[in-house]
């Protein structure tokens, strides 16, 4: 069996989402980006304060709804039913992106086609089937949040490395990766590329190198 299908080598999307939350410091305000982002919602640690940002104009937003507890007006920027924690603000779109651009996000987390060893980011494309077809306000948090963080597969369908020395899909942002959270490892990024922060399972960092074909250094801090 592949590394690319192994579960050994591998964590769920889940605890992808509960590792992610775990990094998310006490009174930080976050963005999670459409798709599996919005997953991190449901692992936020219970009475750790995270004020959560959606672009269509909600400040405080909760996890998703109980069944039979949906709000029909009430949705993130994905049209996902959400709640709203107590003390919740809702403003303009316009509102929305002066906080994503003027620079008040502490955090947010986003989807990836690709993200090159400089910290490029690739979240959308004109061509993949069912991708988003534009760029949409992804462009916007990634230059604007001061840490960006990237929830991936580490491999497409096909087996090729997401991370990548440089991108081909047409870029969000330029140089604006802070961390990228996989389901093989979760990697920094650096001046000098790619480091292995923490490797899940059976990977190591000479396994993970083969698996995307660059060089990457160790930061687990792990005896070799």
């Amino acid at each position: 069996m592949s590394t690319a299908t192994n579960p050994t080598t591998r964590i769920s999307r889940a605890q992808l989402a509960a590792r992610i939350a775990a990094d998310i410091p006490e009174g930080a305000y976050v963005n999670l980006g459409i798709g599996a982002p919005t997953l991190v919602a449901d692992f936020l640690p219970e009475g750790l304060e995270v004020i959560l940002h959606t672009e269509n104009g909600l400040l405080g937003m909760g996890p998703a709804p109980e069944p039979g507890r949906i709000d029909p007006d009430l949705i993130n920027a994905g049209k996902q039913a959400v709640t709203a924690l107590p003390g919740a603000a809702y403003f303009h779109h316009a509102d929305s992106f002066a906080m994503m651009r003027g620079g008040h996000l502490d955090v947010c987390v986003l989807g990836a086609f690709q993200v090159s060893q400089t910290g490029d980011l690739a979240n959308w494309s004109t061509g993949a089937p069912g991708a988003i077809p534009a760029v949409g306000g992804a462009m916007d948090l990634a230059i604007g949040a001061k840490a960006v963080y990237v929830m991936t597969d580490l491999l497409t369908k096909t087996g090729e490395s997401k991370l990548v020395a440089a991108c081909t899909y047409p870029l969000t942002g330029v140089g604006c990766v802070t961390r990228v959270y996989t389901d093989h490892a979760v990697f920094d990024v650096t001046p000098d590329g790619f480091a292995v922060r923490e490797a899940f399972g059976e990977n190591t960092v000479a396994s993970l190198a083969e698996l995307t074909g660059l060089t990457l250094a160790d930061a687990t801090g792990e005896d070799a």
